[in-house]
């Protein structure tokens, strides 16, 4: 058992009350010139998680379940990386497409040649953790979205150990003008389960990352589905209609207030 209060040895920090409004690891206290033992656990505790994320199996199984209960249509993809291993130490194979998984989409596009306008892609990524929690609801604010503006969807794709590049390949081969990839974030030690969106229009094999647009920290204690969703249509209807992504398209969206549903610009762009 062990007790952080100041009577116990740890001194008192003043600025203890800023911890309810963050999870960043800021008041921790000291105990002499060391870091108190509960900080200490903390920190190892919010660490194994990390880990954890990075090595947990992606159930592409349970997703494609989960998204034939919303009456959406999966495709069960695999990159070059053949395991988890080979994933992490060669980051450039997680960027194509396994041989097998590129002839599927060949065959589909055989079946489907007008092509799709947006196809959305799940992949592990980083941390499997996050896609399992935050996917699915993601998915559905984007078809919702993207039903509303008159898009055709290509079926889902998910990618088993997959990086965030993949998509520009599993768009092409599809015939897609449009790509979103939902991918697990490199973990955080407040935050293993952090869902990214990367979106590319006319998406193509080679493409680097200069011309995509990222939204980050999609989660429940972090960025909303819904205001991700609403960044991601700003970003979607201003692609096609001025023909690109990437740095020279910047997230100007406005955001809605919880007031009165006043809305302001982007603050960082003021």
């Amino acid at each position: 058992m062990y007790d952080d209060s100041p009577l116990s040895g740890a001194s008192e920090n003043p600025w203890q009350q800023l911890r309810n409004l963050t999870p960043a690891r800021i008041a921790l206290g000291r105990a002499g010139t060391s870091m108190p033992t509960r900080a200490q656990l903390d920190f190892q505790f919010a660490h194994a998680q990390a880990r954890d994320a990075v090595h947990l199996p992606f159930d592409h199984a349970a997703l494609a379940a989960g998204l034939a209960h919303q009456h959406r249509q999966s495709l069960l993809l695999h990159s070059a990386a053949k395991d988890r291993d080979t994933y992490l130490q060669r980051p450039d194979l997680g960027r194509r497409l396994s041989h097998e998984s590129a002839e599927l989409l060949g065959q589909h596009r055989e079946n489907n040649p007008d092509g799709y306008d947006l196809a959305i892609v799940i992949a592990d990524g980083l941390s499997a953790l996050a896609v399992h929690r935050n996917a699915l609801p993601m998915v559905a604010h984007i078809e919702e979205q993207a039903a509303a503006e008159g898009w055709s969807v290509a079926p889902v794709a998910l990618v088993s150990q997959g990086r965030v590049a993949v998509a520009d390949e599993v768009a092409e081969l599809l015939g897609a003008r449009m790509v979103v990839i939902l991918i697990g974030e490199r973990p955080g030690l407040s935050s293993p389960d952090s869902l990214g969106l990367y979106f590319t229009y006319a998406p193509k094999v080679g493409l680097t990352d200069a011309y995509r647009n990222c939204i980050s920290n999609v989660r429940q204690e972090g960025l909303s589905y819904a205001m991700a969703s609403h960044r991601l249509l700003y970003l979607m209807r201003e692609a096609c209609r001025r023909q690109l992504s990437g740095v020279n398209l910047k997230d100007e969206a406005e955001v809605p207030l919880l007031a009165g549903g006043v809305q302001r610009e982007n603050f960082l762009l003021g």
